[in-house]
């Protein structure tokens, strides 16, 4: 099974292993409730990945988080760029 990245909700920054071709997972968010995620195809030209986004967010906020959060683990990476 592929590993598969949760944005959002309780499961937020997680690679989940999960069987392919799910539009839906439904993951615990705490004792008796349960987050939906949907599934979205990120694609920049002839390459795509799949995420899973919670429900509450739209796709210019996954956007958004991604962005936002990548300047940071881009610096804090062995190697990289402190700017």
């Amino acid at each position: 099974m592929q590993s598969y990245l949760f944005i959002g909700g309780s499961q937020d920054g997680l690679n989940v292993p999960l069987p392919p071709d799910l539009d839906v997972v439904q993951l615990p968010a705490g004792v008796t409730e349960k987050d939906n995620y949907l599934s979205e195809t990120l694609t920049v030209g002839d390459t795509a990945i799949i995420i899973y986004r919670h429900e509450s967010l739209t796709s210019e906020q996954i956007l958004k988080r991604l962005v936002t959060y990548y300047k940071p683990w881009a610096a804090n990476r062995p190697g990289g760029h402190h700017r």
